[in-house]
């Protein structure tokens, strides 16, 4: 009995654009990407990073302005993008952390964490998929901080099933990025590197697959508990602390970062 392997997809020149690139997970996939041959278009809001992660990349990297909350910005970033080739693949990573009790958070936090972290991920598909379905290929890689995205890219996954376009959610754990600054993390839990996020990333892109947990482990593990009575999981989530992580945090750890997302 022969086991079918479907062949990994070269990204050789093939141009792949990135959100949120300026630092973290996003400048890590760039470097990454660009190490996979392929042509990559930063964005960022905080455009002199992205500009400045491009020119480490040197040829082949374009750095761009990007504010994944407004149409327009949206749309010309993938515009400028194509100034590299034809688009392949959107890496929908930008995303943000305001973090605390419910009960203290302001509407103005709420509404900026929905519409970078839920509506811009949404933007961005709803922008790039036209251009991949008229072509019959490209790739939507989508890294879920929220159950909004997780659902939506499993519901578009299927609408595009025959079409030649590709959807991956990429699952992360707890990332040792800026984002998680002042949080500590639970002893079970093991931290990953943004380059770990990067290479899963690049992976998908490499061979398609809807769902990617990093670290591995954490997909059988959240199936699992998924499983588990209501009272067990919440029994346990007191006992390791898991309920209390991101309620107490070091402030002070976390104060440059909460004033640059807030900006």
């Amino acid at each position: 009995m022969h086991t079918h392997v479907t062949a990994a997809r070269d990204l050789s020149g093939r141009t792949v654009a990135v959100t949120g690139a300026g630092r973290g997970i996003g400048r890590a996939t760039a470097t990454a990407l660009a190490r996979a041959g392929a042509r990559v278009a930063l964005g960022d809001v905080d455009a002199d990073a992205a500009l400045r992660a491009a020119g480490e990349l040197g040829d082949g990297a374009l750095g761009l302005p990007l504010d994944v909350t407004d149409e327009e910005s949206f749309g010309d970033f993938l515009d400028a993008a194509t100034e590299l080739g034809p688009l392949y693949g959107l890496v929908n990573n930008a995303g943000v952390m305001q973090i605390g009790p419910f009960a203290k958070e302001t509407a103005a936090t709420a509404r900026r964490m929905i519409d970078i972290n839920a509506e811009g991920v949404a933007r961005g598909m709803r922008l790039a998929a036209p251009g991949f379905l008229e072509r019959g290929s490209g790739h939507l890689v989508n890294v879920a901080s929220t159950a909004f995205v997780l659902g939506l890219s499993q519901a578009v996954h299927a609408e595009l099933r025959g079409t030649g376009v590709e959807l991956s959610c990429v699952l992360p754990g707890f990332v040792r990025t800026e984002l998680t600054s002042g949080v500590k993390r639970p002893g079970y839990v093991r931290e990953v590197e943004p380059e770990d996020i990067a290479e899963a990333i690049v992976g998908a892109l490499h061979r398609p697959r809807l769902q990617v947990w990093v670290p591995r482990s954490l997909g059988p593990v959240t199936y699992v508990n998924s499983l588990l009575p209501r009272a067990v999981r919440e029994g346990a989530a007191r006992i390791l602390g898991a309920d209390r992580v991101f309620l107490d945090f070091d402030v002070a750890a976390r104060a440059g970062y909460e004033e640059r997302v807030s900006r």
